[in-house]
């Protein structure tokens, strides 16, 4: 693990993994809200053993990064968040120059790579967004549901076992989430009207450079794309803005955080694959 600073001057804890040779290409993770990156071990432990080295930061507000209160983003922080990974994405390519860089985005981590690629889509090798949806349509729901975001998550799943239940079929990765002292919030309320304000930028993607594979997999039972109206709906978009090299994979009966699902193994071996060929 190690920090760096941010343009405000807050300093980011950044995770990483090393394969056990020289690494074949970088992938940075971009985790979801209400979650830190330590999550990701398994997917990250996965990479490596494919020869990638394996970056992901704890977004400010989440995990190691808190400065205030979870789910505080602080002035301008939504942007600001998205500008730490583009930070972060020159500072790991200045430590292995040449190497390709693959940005994976889950959920809240998702949308940060769908605005981070409107301007920085160079960078990249490829994007994968996972448990993504069309963040002004997704908002737009949410300020009709009018209630906590959580609840109106897991309300597909009643009577639920536990508040958790949208998040995986897997009960034991709930119920470790659950007991996660650093998981389990949601951004402040400046933190969700900056989020909100994004979504119509991201809606036209047609400053994505045309050639960027992009990989989209989402649960079909995630409430999060609405029956996968709001999946298909990103999916859609990106065609429309020209981009030419698209993934779309879709896995019956999962749920929100499909790389802790209970068909993980496949969920990972399908990502791990589509990263081995952008990056080849």
């Amino acid at each position: 693990m190690f920090t760096f600073r941010s343009e405000d001057g807050l300093q980011i804890h950044v995770h990483a993994w090393a394969p056990d040779g020289p690494p074949r290409g970088l992938v940075q993770i971009s985790h979801g809200m209400g979650e830190h990156a330590a999550r990701y071990d398994h997917f990250a432990r996965a990479l490596t053993r494919r020869g990638y080295a394996v970056y992901a930061d704890d977004h400010r507000g989440h995990g190691l990064t808190v400065s205030h209160v979870p789910g505080h983003l602080g002035d301008d922080g939504w942007n600001r968040l998205v500008d730490d990974m583009v930070a972060l994405s020159e500072l790991i390519q200045r430590r292995h120059p040449g190497l390709p860089l693959v940005l994976v985005g889950h959920s809240l981590g998702s949308f940060a790579a769908q605005q981070y690629v409107l301007g920085h889509s160079e960078l990249l090798a490829g994007v994968a967004l996972s448990g993504t949806a069309a963040l002004d349509r997704l908002m737009a729901h949410l300020a009709e549901a009018d209630g906590d975001v959580m609840d109106a998550f897991n309300s597909a799943f009643e009577p639920a076992r536990t508040p958790g239940d949208w998040l995986s079929r897997d009960e034991a990765q709930v119920d470790a989430y659950l007991a996660d002292p650093l998981c389990g919030f949601t951004l402040d309320d400046q933190g969700m009207s900056d989020l909100a304000a994004a979504g119509e930028r991201l809606s036209t993607p047609t400053t994505v450079r045309p050639d960027l594979p992009v990989y989209v997999a989402v649960g079909d039972r995630d409430p999060l794309n609405r029956d996968l109206e709001l999946s298909d709906l990103v999916v859609r978009r990106y065609r429309d803005a020209g981009i030419e090299d698209i993934t779309y994979r879709v896995y019956p009966g999962a749920r929100h955080e499909i790389l802790n699902e209970t068909d993980r193994e496949t969920v990972e071996a399908d990502l791990v694959e589509w990263i081995e060929r952008v990056t080849a």
